[in-house]
């Protein structure tokens, strides 16, 4: 994202009024983002993301009524999306892969460091995931644990179905997706263009009805056990 253009429009989502003028504090502080709506909870969230439309959603993941990795899911729904950007105080497993599985580009624990929080709101913004050490940490310990929650709902067999549709090319890049490779190694890895590896990526998205990088990764991994 050219950070020259408008500013990246943020919508906060938090049961906490102390939390979310803390964020507005911070976010707005920046030239390049700004908050446009606060909501409280989920319900409430889907409310203000369809009226303002925002670019990126700061959404808590636990707060009474509606939870956020509900509300996320009904927002990936919309045909032009926001992106999600997970923030919370509990980082279990269910949590981090909850999240990222409702289509979540990244999760970020709330006692991270403001100038981390501002960086993941931006890489957000651009596309791209992020996780915290912390929940990056526990996505790889819960996705490779053999009787976790997450393998027992998102079986080897049923990942290798959804996988079985990639023609080898794409299945080439959804493997360097999982290896953590952004567009250029990728191209570089496997001798071709960038142009080529964003149009496979767009049919990865499209044939696996996944919203984000992170979303293929973990399918390649449950594949792979």
């Amino acid at each position: 994202m050219d950070r020259q253009q408008d500013p990246v429009r943020v919508v906060i989502v938090d049961d906490d009024q102390l939390v979310r003028m803390a964020l507005r504090l911070v976010i707005d502080g920046e030239p390049d983002l700004t908050v446009i709506a606060e909501a409280a909870d989920g319900d409430a969230a889907i409310t203000v993301v369809d009226e303002h439309r925002p670019d990126v959603v700061l959404m808590d993941v636990r707060m009474p009524g509606r939870d956020g990795l509900s509300a996320t899911r009904e927002l990936l729904t919309r045909p032009v999306p926001p992106r999600v950007l997970m923030l919370t105080t509990f980082d279990s497993d269910d949590l981090v892969l909850g999240a990222l599985q409702a289509g979540a580009l990244g999760f970020v624990l709330k006692d991270t460091r403001p100038s981390q929080i501002l960086d993941a709101v931006r890489t957000v913004a651009e596309g791209n995931p992020v996780l915290s050490a912390a929940a990056a940490t526990r996505v790889i310990a819960a996705a490779t644990a053999p009787h976790s929650p997450h393998a027992r709902n998102t079986t080897r067999e049923a990942a290798r179905e959804r996988l079985s549709a990639l023609t080898e090319r794409e299945l080439d890049t959804a493997r360097a997706i999982a290896d953590g490779l952004d567009n250029p190694d990728i191209a570089q890895q496997l001798h071709i263009s960038v142009a080529t590896v964003k149009a496979h990526t767009s049919s990865l998205f499209a044939k696996l009805a996944v919203h984000n990088r992170v979303q293929i990764a973990l399918l390649v991994r449950d594949a792979e056990q």
